[in-house]
């Protein structure tokens, strides 16, 4: 059932919960997080996996993640399912509020190669990037996870952190593009028309995800986000301070721009399709788009923490979840990108309408525009942030 837009999406938890100015300083505070005391190597932090014997498995992941059973919210339909086909009794927790929030709950464990009480944890691309670095993170067994390996989308594999595809497994997925209002504005087809056209001065806001905005300008450049230089995100940063100093950006936001452009009082923005798709729902004059030069595509991963005990049981219920079937009913639920080769098919059968949705099932032409935004280093992240969070005004 389709739902109205949420006060807080959980896309815009990923900026909602500390202003750009704390994440900021977390990123200074996490200077260091990959100093020889945390870092971790794979033969130096082993982990034992007891799921032959322990039929159990703690799961953490963002509210409003998982399908809820209309009438009894307590019950989570495919998440029952997998239990009573498993026997695997899973503890869910929605605790994953903010990734540099959890980061901060998890890093003494980890960085210590202790256990977080964790099985599976659930984060955003660059967050897992991150613990990947740092060592953090039990390697998968694809021959344990078949439906993963036949299903997940071409798009999301091979990601620079995760090249071999055997430490983050897609849970859901969305893109960072454009959109406007149609009551209040033309047609919009490039970013360069978001940054200039004089009908929009003063009605445009973007996001202060430094990720999903920089990562659009890049591409307006033509230059590749999954693989660019310093010199091309410096002048992507320069067209972006231009915008800023000209006034026609109003602002930078998290998801709390969906109210604005809803009534009207922005024209368009860098935005969510998540957000955008339930906006739509409500008044079809708002539209998302895909901008010309390409679109930013994000992905939420299981990942499996060192001291893990239950890794076999993960990869189960990391495998069942790539069951067309399955996935069809959780995206009809979360209503992000679906990461699953053959739910749309199976998605038909529940609501043709969310089938046909490209914002939930793009299609080739779409994806083929997607890129994902390139794992960075330590350094590279310090800076980068830096400068953005000088161009935002922070």
């Amino acid at each position: 059932m389709r739902t109205p837009l949420r006060p807080l999406s959980r896309r815009g938890l990923l900026t909602g919960t500390l202003g750009s100015a704390a994440l900021l300083a977390a990123g200074g505070s996490l200077a260091g997080c990959g100093t020889k005391g945390a870092q971790q190597t794979e033969a130096g932090c082993v982990s034992e996996d007891l799921s032959g014997t322990e039929k159990k498995l703690a799961f953490s992941n963002w509210p409003q993640y998982m399908d809820v059973d209309e009438k009894d919210e307590s019950k989570r339909p495919t998440l029952d399912a997998f239990v009573a086909r498993s026997g695997v009794q899973v503890t869910y927790t929605e605790d994953v509020n903010d990734n540099n929030e959890f980061f901060g709950k998890v890093q003494n464990q980890l960085a210590g190669c202790q256990s977080t009480g964790r099985d599976i944890m659930v984060l955003t691309d660059w967050m897992a990037a991150r613990m990947i670095r740092l060592g953090w993170i039990q390697k998968l067994d694809p021959a344990k996870m078949p439906n993963v390996a036949a299903n997940l989308l071409p798009s999301l594999r091979g990601r620079s952190f995760d090249k071999e595809n055997q430490l983050a497994v897609p849970w859901q997925s969305g893109l960072a593009g454009m959109a406007y209002n149609g009551r209040v504005a033309k047609e919009l087809r490039t970013v360069d028309e978001l940054l200039t056209r004089p009908d929009l001065k003063g009605k445009v806001t973007a996001l202060s995800e430094m990720r999903d905005t920089m990562g659009l300008l890049l591409q307006s450049n033509g230059h590749d986000p999954s693989n660019f230089t310093a010199a091309q995100f410096d002048d992507a940063l320069a067209k972006l301070k231009k915008a800023v100093d000209s006034g026609q950006i109003r602002k930078f936001t998290g998801n709390d721009y969906a109210p604005d452009l809803a009534k009207g009082d922005i024209a368009a923005c860098i935005g969510w399709s998540g957000d955008v798709i339930q906006l739509g729902f409500e008044d079809d004059k708002i539209k998302f788009v895909v901008p010309e030069s390409g679109v930013m595509l994000w992905s939420d991963n299981m990942l499996v923490p060192n001291k893990a005990t239950h890794k076999g049981n993960a990869e189960q219920l990391m495998d069942y979840y790539y069951e067309p079937a399955v996935a069809a009913q959780l995206a009809a639920y979360v209503n992000y990108i679906c990461p699953v080769q053959g739910a749309q098919a199976e998605m038909e059968k529940i609501d043709p309408d969310l089938a046909a949705n490209p914002l939930i099932f793009p299609d080739d032409t779409m994806l083929s525009k997607a890129k994902v935004f390139m794992a960075l280093d330590e350094k590279q992240e310090r800076e980068y942030e830096g400068k953005f969070q000088q161009v935002i005004g922070a």
